[in-house]
């Protein structure tokens, strides 16, 4: 696929189911994702890989931290326990810290983000599809902890990836003019 096209006409899926990306396939998109800018070669970004069993050990964090929550419900309980059977493959953004004198944390989160946008553009161009997910079961200690992740990781998101079904979001028309300026 043409560079410039796959990146205009990438757009998060609605819907995914299997197939997903073999090994092969995931190497590359690892190393696509490992291209990403990164001052000073700390390499901030790792990535968790869930699919077939790892899908229910996910739905069973979700759902633990759920129940840790006091002003849940049980209908968003139920949400939180099904969020990883959307896609039949996840991978998770990981953001490790590393103390640097020249490269502050909001760097090296930025690093993790355009890796994670390396990765839909490795995908899109080999006709898979995925969504970025973030909120509640990113953005917490809890989850992150069930991960075993260290006090100086965070996670970014969640890439749920897959093969599109149904009909693909429409790419809106976007005057360029209301996003540029000049000096």
């Amino acid at each position: 696929m043409d560079a410039l096209k796959n990146i205009l006409n990438r757009v998060s899926a609605r819907q995914l189911s299997e197939p997903y990306p073999n090994k092969e396939e995931m190497d590359i998109v690892y190393n696509a994702a490992l291209r990403a800018p990164d001052h000073a070669w700390l390499k901030p970004s790792s990535f968790i890989e869930v699919k077939n069993e790892g899908l229910d050990k996910l739905s069973k964090i979700f759902l633990d931290f759920g129940k840790s929550c006091s002003d849940v419900s049980d209908i968003v309980l139920k949400k939180y326990q099904n969020a990883p059977y959307r896609a039949p493959m996840i991978v998770i953004l990981v953001n490790t810290y590393k103390e640097h004198p020249k490269v502050p944390a909001i760097e090296q989160k930025l690093s993790t983000a355009t890796a994670a946008q390396n990765i839909m553009l490795a995908l899109n161009a080999m006709n898979y599809a995925c969504i970025w997910r973030t909120g509640k079961l990113a953005f917490n200690k809890n989850v992150q902890k069930s991960l075993g992740l260290d006090k100086n990781q965070e996670i970014l998101g969640y890439l749920y990836i897959g093969t599109e079904v149904g009909t693909k979001k429409k790419i809106p028309s976007l005057d360029i003019d209301d996003f540029v300026s000049y000096l």
